[in-house]
């Protein structure tokens, strides 16, 4: 008889160690009783949601994990429970998974490999367990091997799991999404299989947490080297698969294949993810958008519609004496597309208040970016004030371009919850709108949004190209500074004006401070603004 093995890609949330429990718990016996599995494995960290971070540092919050496990291990009857948890030990905490059969922790294994680079920290809180025995166990006559996570990216935890007699690893995973990465991924599994000779199951936690997406896209590796199509990222399901101990293959039983795999899907669908997640995770169930008749809000317009349902988006018009007619039509012609209500809020009452109360103070100056911006405030203040009387977050537009050279507002059109773009770069923005187009069918972004040169009309006749190089070069310059960690002198040799490049990387840097009181956004690069890519504010490096 085969070993049936279910894994369990779904969404457990940091903190919520009573629900995991109770979700594990019944995810076991759904296992057991529908599925009729033997095995049934559970994500990395599961029971403590990942990342946990500064919780860790709660001797509560440790103790509280350490009975749930107890608790689960309890009631684990006629299948084997494979179950991610911290494990406090003393003075030190181990990021471990426990195999837990007839109603006790059978075994548990502490991950050897902490990763401590892009968005990881594990080095902060864990201790690694580099010498420690591997995890084998014999599961209905198949040795049975464990891993977890980064321990699949060095060859010596597998390897030692193979000399010990496993035939079949297990691998849980908490492994954000990044573009790209699924490739990368795949040929890691078949180059390991191919080292180790034994067959993986990698399981990856699906879902948002502030700013990192999980996808899911769980995939199963034979021994043989063929790796299996990866599961429907980003989406919580029950995978079942057969596991022939004679042949080392597996036969997919339940197991929802992706099918788009291009970088604009899987973008699209961890933004849309990752909203949803953060809205209702933190209570929330509706949002508010300032929509200007401009790409970026509209398409974080489609994101919160594709995230939360019409219904449950409102966009505010909030035009002042430089907004065009065509601004307020666009606007309306989205909104009516998509079934979002919208209501309008003009600004030039507050925003001749402002110039009114400094008209004093301003006295013999020329107008210039200052008044500029208490526009864009006089419409974070009302979006924000929209929210507080009325519940829901402001979703914020800015994309990755404004955020790196300090095209936004602070306190202004940067106000908001969360910022669902904050990770693509203008290019990128203009591609998914089309992409979003596409699959509709319909356009859902009007054409003529796609069409218009970018404009924040904070003044008569503004442009955004009135400030910036034109956003294909600039988005070229930043991918290579910001994502790849270019020096200035690489950049100018890859064919980039000299005098474009210094500009450019001079604000970037300036404008560190206000990346810092921006609003979380999912992570969809290689490199995003936040807990990945961490530069100081005051700096006398050039």
């Amino acid at each position: 008889m085969p070993l049936r093995l279910a894994l369990a890609q779904f969404d457990f949330p940091v903190g919520a160690v009573l629900h995991n429990e109770q979700r594990i718990v019944e995810l076991i016996t759904e296992a057991r009783d529908r599925h009729a599995a033997d095995l049934v494995l559970f994500p990395e960290l599961a029971l403590s949601g990942y990342p946990p971070e500064d919780l860790l540092y709660r001797p509560g919050f440790l103790a509280e994990c350490n009975a749930a496990i107890r608790r689960i291990a309890a009631q684990v009857r006629g299948i084997v429970a494979v179950v991610g948890w911290p494990e406090s030990a003393g003075a030190v905490v181990y990021n471990a998974a426990s195999v837990l059969r007839s109603g006790v922790i059978e075994r548990t294994y502490r991950k050897r490999e902490l990763p401590n680079y892009a968005v990881f920290d594990e080095r902060r809180y864990f201790e690694a367990d580099p010498d420690g025995e591997s995890c084998v166990v014999d599961i209905a006559g198949v040795k049975v091997g464990l891993v977890i996570c980064e321990d699949l990216w060095f060859s010596e935890p597998l390897a030692a799991c193979a000399r010990a007699g496993a035939e079949l690893v297990l691998v849980p995973n908490a492994s954000p999404f990044e573009r790209d990465k699924h490739a990368q991924r795949d040929a890691l599994l078949a180059a390991r299989v191919a080292e180790s000779r034994v067959a993986l199951a990698y399981l990856n936690v699906v879902g948002g947490q502030d700013a990192i997406v999980f996808d899911g896209a769980s995939v199963l590796a034979d021994a043989d080297g063929h790796v299996h199509a990866a599961a429907r990222a980003f989406e919580d399901h029950w995978l079942v698969a057969d596991y022939d101990a004679a042949a080392r293959r597996f036969s997919p039983c339940a197991w929802p294949a992706e099918t788009d795999e291009s970088r604009d899907g899987l973008a699209w669908r961890a933004i849309v993810r990752g909203t949803r997640d953060y809205c209702r995770k933190n209570g929330f169930d509706k949002v508010w958008i300032g929509l200007s008749g401009g790409i970026d809000s509209a398409l974080v317009l489609c994101i919160a519609v594709d995230a939360l349902g019409a219904e449950n988006v409102t966009g505010v018009r909030m035009p002042s004496r430089y907004t065009s007619s065509l601004s307020n039509d666009l606007a309306d012609e989205q909104a009516l597309a998509l079934g979002v209500n919208v209501i309008e809020v003009p600004i030039e009452a507050p925003f001749r208040g402002f110039l009114e109360a400094l008209a004093p103070v301003f006295a013999g100056t020329e107008a210039d970016t200052t008044e500029e911006n208490l526009q864009s405030r006089s419409r974070g203040s009302l979006l924000m004030a929209l929210a507080n009387k009325f519940g829901g977050l402001v979703l914020t537009t800015g994309n990755k371009s404004e955020y790196a050279v300090g095209y936004a507002t602070i306190y202004g059109d940067m106000c908001g919850a969360y910022a669902p773009i904050k990770d693509l770069y203008k290019t990128e923005v203009f591609a998914l709108a089309r992409w979003r187009n596409a699959i509709a069918g319909a356009p859902v972004v009007p054409p003529a949004v796609i069409a218009r040169a970018p404009s924040a009309e904070l003044r008569d006749n503004q442009t955004d190209q009135d400030s910036l190089p034109p956003y294909d070069v600039l988005d070229a310059i930043l991918l290579r500074h910001v994502d790849q960690e270019q020096s200035r002198d690489e950049i100018v040799r890859a064919g980039f004006d000299a005098a474009t490049v210094d500009r450019v990387l001079r604000l970037v840097r300036i404008s560190e401070w206000k990346r810092h009181q921006s609003a979380p956004g999912p992570k969809v690069s290689r490199r995003a603004f936040g807990r990945e890519r961490r530069y100081p504010i005051t700096s006398g490096w050039r």
